[in-house]
């Protein structure tokens, strides 16, 4: 007769969930930034954009608006799901983003091409710099960066080839 599976039934204070230790909520935090960042950014460029192709790119912007709004989103989500507080207000995101400033006014395609691939390029890099100790505490949440690192890198691979040649 094969072994049942369970054990010994479990108390009420056993079932308290994970809770993520501040240096891995800290983490978070400041992808979360960098992605409410690159929203704005995005929605900077999208607005301001000028020149030959402005239409495709225009409407390129928006996607990866689209795209670093909902990360940015699911990540704060999972903070609150791991009991911890993001901050998305707009003066946390001014004072700690690792993005670099935009530029104000109306900005050329080959300019936006080359900013918006920085800047994507950028935050793909503060994911990647916290992945590992994410992944060590939280293995459910890696699995979030991995999805959003593969989105923002495929954005700036299709934004960057704009201003190449073979």
């Amino acid at each position: 007769m094969p072994a049942s599976p369970g054990g010994s039934r479990r108390s009420e204070t056993d079932a308290a969930g994970f809770t993520a230790s501040p240096q891995f909520a800290q983490a978070l935090q400041q992808i979360v930034v960098d992605l409410v960042e690159l929203h704005l950014q995005g929605k900077q460029a999208h607005w301001n954009l000028v020149g030959h192709n402005f239409r495709d790119l225009h409407l390129q912007l928006d996607q990866i608006v689209d795209d670093a709004r909902e990360s940015a989103d699911a990540i704060a989500e999972r903070m609150r799901a791991l009991a911890t507080v993001p901050d998305g207000r707009s003066d946390t995101v001014a004072a700690t983003t690792t993005l670099p400033a935009f530029p104000a006014g109306e900005v050329n395609v080959s300019a936006v091409v080359d900013l918006v691939t920085t800047r994507l390029r950028t935050t793909v890099d503060t994911l990647r710099t916290h992945h590992d100790q994410i992944d060590n505490e939280d293995p459910s949440t890696a699995d979030l960066l991995h999805a959003i690192i593969d989105s923002l890198e495929k954005h700036a691979w299709m934004v960057s080839a704009e201003n190449r040649s073979a």
